[in-house]
């Protein structure tokens, strides 16, 4: 291992800092490629729809390698209280005003990115040559999104391994999120709609998923055929089957910190931002009463399109349920899960929206918190109580506290990310079976 004056030395080089310039110039270039065709000032083309794909790939890959190679493994969260972008300065702010707007156009506006029925243009016809060889149609507002988002958390769980790479913990569970997004939650359901089958991300689930019960979804499975039936089936037997099991055996980190590509996108892009979560008292009280509420909220909901789907009546406890529906997914469904969830990631922390909004995580942390044999333990012995395991919690937990205690971290809240450990400089939890951090 290099020793840290040498290493210094190295990451302070003005070849060191040519090289990281570069990088973010190449990824820049990709991301202006991208910009011009949304104005529409290039058409569409594949070969420049790859190569700006690819630059901006290149871009953050090539960046990571060079901000992390030289360094010794370990806690890089150095610059993060004081850089512009990660500390609510005046790059967060652009940065979230430009993905708050590009939600709100993605969500309810996605002709002004170029959708129309008589032959896209703009962003999305852009992306039509991919879409065409994915699935023989033309590109809509979610797949230029699902590209996107795939791609984000692919090059980025790129870097996040290299900076966690210290954690063998850190390392496959970011690579079990980059593949569970790329083939089930993207690719997969691309080539079912080439083969004319229903669109299914069969990873995702109610409530999380909270039309799958909806009498459209359901008549739509079951004329599919057997395929239909599968997907129906599974669907159920995720919910009252392989979920609970599967959070009694690991706690709801199987699904929050493993699986989902909400947890795989704020884990990897956001991974920046983590620090920025209200630790607040107040903070965990409003997370409770909102999260629990909106899981009420999809439970009444689910039971009364049921109740309408077999009863046919309209209305469920003197509420129109298709209303209910409607207002659930513009609210919560867009509003808050989008457009605040990732939009507000450089203001409020990368988890605003598993931490107060997720209906799935909050049935996930129920039983998490009273059922599962999941704990992370901790030797309150080690803690020399630095603060960086409450610091770097994206959950907004307390962790220190129970580390100085010596008590076991059994929170509904906690996803078992692990970055706890990870930046533990004494080795002072556990995360279930795993030792993660540098003990």
């Amino acid at each position: 291992m290099l020793k840290l004056n040498t290493v210094q030395k190295i990451s302070s080089h003005p070849t060191s800092k040519l090289l990281s310039f570069s990088a973010i110039s190449i990824g820049l270039i990709g991301l202006l490629i991208l910009i011009f065709a949304g104005f529409g000032w290039i058409s569409s083309n594949p070969v420049l729809l790859f190569f700006s794909l690819a630059m901006m790939s290149a871009g953050v890959i090539l960046y990571s390698v060079f901000l992390y190679k030289y360094v010794p493994a370990g806690i890089k969260n150095n610059h993060n209280m004081s850089s512009s972008i990660s500390s609510k300065g005046i790059l967060a702010w652009l940065t979230a005003m430009v993905l708050t707007a590009f939600y709100i156009l993605l969500y309810w506006y996605p002709e002004y990115l170029g959708l129309h029925a008589n032959g896209n243009f703009g962003l999305i016809g852009f992306f039509d040559p991919l879409s065409r060889f994915l699935k023989n149609q033309d590109a809509s507002q979610w797949f230029v999104y699902g590209v996107l988002y795939t791609l984000a958390i692919l090059i980025y769980g790129i870097k996040f391994i290299w900076k966690y790479r210290h954690s063998k913990y850190q390392i496959i569970r970011t690579i079990s999120v980059m593949f569970f997004q790329f083939a089930f939650a993207f690719l997969l359901p691309e080539l079912m709609l080439r083969l004319n089958l229903p669109f299914n991300d069969f990873k995702n689930m109610w409530p999380l998923n909270y039309y799958f019960f909806d009498e459209c979804h359901i008549k739509e499975l079951l004329q599919a055929g057997n395929i239909g039936w599968l997907m129906l089936v599974w669907g159920i037997l995720m919910v009252v089957l392989i979920s609970p099991v599967l959070t009694y055996l690991y706690g709801k980190r199987w699904y929050c910190s493993w699986v989902c590509g909400c947890g795989g996108l704020a884990e990897t892009a956001g991974d920046s931002f983590r620090h920025l979560s209200d630790k607040s008292l107040g903070a965990w009280k409003i997370e409770r009463y909102l999260v629990y509420s909106i899981l009420v909220i999809v439970v009444l909901m689910t039971v009364g399109v049921l109740y309408s789907y077999f009863t046919g009546q309209e209305k469920f406890l003197f509420i129109q349920t298709s209303a209910l529906r409607s207002w659930y997914g513009f609210l919560i469904g867009a509003a808050f899960s989008g457009v605040i969830g990732v939009g507000f990631y450089p203001l409020m922390g990368s988890r605003v929206w598993c931490r107060f909004g997720c209906p799935m995580a909050a049935v996930l942390g129920i039983q998490q918190k009273f059922f599962s044999r999941f704990r992370i333990t901790t030797n309150g012995g080690q803690c020399i109580s630095c603060g960086n395991c409450s610091t770097y919690c994206e959950m907004g937990i307390d962790v220190r506290a129970y580390a100085q205690r010596g008590q076991d971290i059994v929170r509904a809240s906690c996803v078992g990310c692990g970055i706890c450990s990870a930046v533990c400089p004494r080795g002072c939890f556990k995360i279930g079976e795993w030792e993660c951090g540098y003990f």
